[in-house]
């Protein structure tokens, strides 16, 4: 499965143009923009998925830093501020590393600002 397969090519687009300068990437924005905001617990779920390059079940630091070309090869690396600010916002737990252990969701953590931790739990 790829991103494109949830997300359309023109949403990725979009979203990653407005996060071509270094220190300029804001999850919250760049999840509105490529249209991850409007999808189902599901398709999140399978995001994450796609993000989690070495399948761990979490997204690590160093995913993380290559986090924008998960959505496009030729996408610019996040810098170490941007990555920082990334996990910090992402990392409920204080980790480390975005995902859950037990009973908690990963998605639940991961894109806390994009749905309904409500809706969610369904999912898991």
């Amino acid at each position: 499965m790829s991103l494109s397969s949830v997300l359309s090519a023109d949403a990725i687009d979009c979203a990653l143009k407005d996060c071509q300068a270094p220190d300029s990437f804001n999850p919250k924005k760049f999840f509105q923009l490529c249209g991850l905001t409007k999808k189902s617990p599901q398709e999140v779920k399978n995001v994450f998925n796609i993000l989690d390059n070495d399948a761990s079940g979490f997204i690590e630091e160093e995913e993380l830093k290559f986090f924008l070309q998960r959505f496009s090869p030729g996408a610019r690396v996040l810098t170490d501020k941007e990555t920082k600010g990334f996990l910090s916002a992402a990392d409920d737990d204080s980790d480390g590393k975005i995902g859950a252990e037990g009973n908690h969701g990963i998605y639940i953590t991961f894109p806390s600002f994009i749905i309904n931790t409500q809706s969610i739990q369904t999912v898991l």
